[in-house]
């Protein structure tokens, strides 16, 4: 019978893996079948014993949007000089959808599979990324009846390449950015659970941070010309990947739906805002702000990874 201890002494010790160590990201994709169970699973279950289903993946966005289109909309006429404002509301909904269920299940995800954790070595990083993609998975019936409405409205008779190019790199933008929060406030939140309350504010904010039920344009009127501040804050503002994302998915469904219904229709009277200053720059900016967040949170989640099994 052969000694394995004559085997395994042969083996050089550099062909061993220091236990429990990860590589970070570059393990989601060597592991990249579990990341397909997880995804799966967090699919499958998440509408598990409902009635409706995969419905409430409408509904809630539906009931979101009809809320804010009534209440600001009709009643606080934040809808002024945005012509389709349903289409243009809607636009940016779908967009901090997105980026709030990739966020929050991405900060709780460790903690949410502590078992895990405790028990067997595998990447954590697996967890923030699998919530990420989950949330991109139920944002996808959003953008469907998205793109049914603009269809109805003669959107396919003025979308351009450029149009297709911003929704992806709005989609890109918005889950980086999801994901390097997700990572930096999962790791801190596994010792100090007021992550989830700081990120709670944050997800609160970012509706408002972000030109979804206003358009830029107001933001300038009363940054330079209300308050007299410098025109520098206003791009600041436009650099936030949240504003970017929502002003790509302007540029791509809003803008080509309103040409077509006012094409349609035979009236040419509604004025289309004029697009955010630098659109292109800032979407190449912004874009190196979501990949620096996610190095960054890459870079506190490795540092703390070490003890999340008994922090847990």
């Amino acid at each position: 019978m052969t000694d394995t201890r004559e085997i395994f002494a042969a083996i050089p010790r550099s062909h061993f893996d220091t236990p429990g160590k990860s590589r970070g990201l570059i393990d989601v994709i060597r592991w990249r079948y579990l990341l397909n169970l997880l995804v799966r699973t967090g699919v499958t279950t998440r509408y598990r014993n409902s009635v409706l289903g995969w419905t409430w993946s409408y509904v809630r966005p539906a009931a979101q949007f009809l809320v804010f289109w009534v209440v600001l909309g009709l009643f606080m006429n934040l809808d002024r000089g945005i012509p389709n404002y349903a289409v243009y509301l809607f636009s940016g909904i779908v967009v901090i959808n997105l980026f709030t269920e990739g966020f929050k299940n991405a900060t709780t995800s460790i903690v949410g599979n502590a078992p895990l954790v405790r028990k067997v070595f595998l990447p954590r990083q697996l967890f923030a990324v699998s919530a990420v993609v989950v949330a991109f998975v139920h944002f996808l019936p959003q953008v469907g009846l998205l793109l049914i409405v603009c269809l109805l409205l003669g959107w396919i008779t003025h979308v351009t390449i450029v149009s297709v190019l911003a929704i992806l790199a709005g989609m890109l933008i918005v889950m980086t950015f999801s994901l390097g929060l997700g990572l930096f406030f999962g790791a801190i939140n596994v010792r100090f659970r007021d992550a989830e309350n700081i990120v709670e504010l944050m997800l609160l904010l970012a509706t408002w941070a972000s030109p979804v039920l206003y358009s830029w344009t107001q933001v300038q009127d009363a940054v330079v010309e209300t308050l007299g501040w410098p025109q520098w804050l206003v791009e600041i503002y436009l650099l936030n990947p949240i504003t970017q994302g929502v002003e790509l998915f302007h540029y791509a469904f809003w803008r080509p739906a309103t040409e077509g219904m006012t094409s349609a229709s035979g009236y040419a009277g509604a004025q289309l805002m004029d697009l955010p200053p630098g659109l292109a720059w800032n979407t190449l900016w912004t874009f190196l702000i979501a990949a620096a967040t996610l190095l960054l949170g890459q870079m506190v989640f490795r540092r703390l990874e070490g003890r999340f099994a008994q922090d847990l």
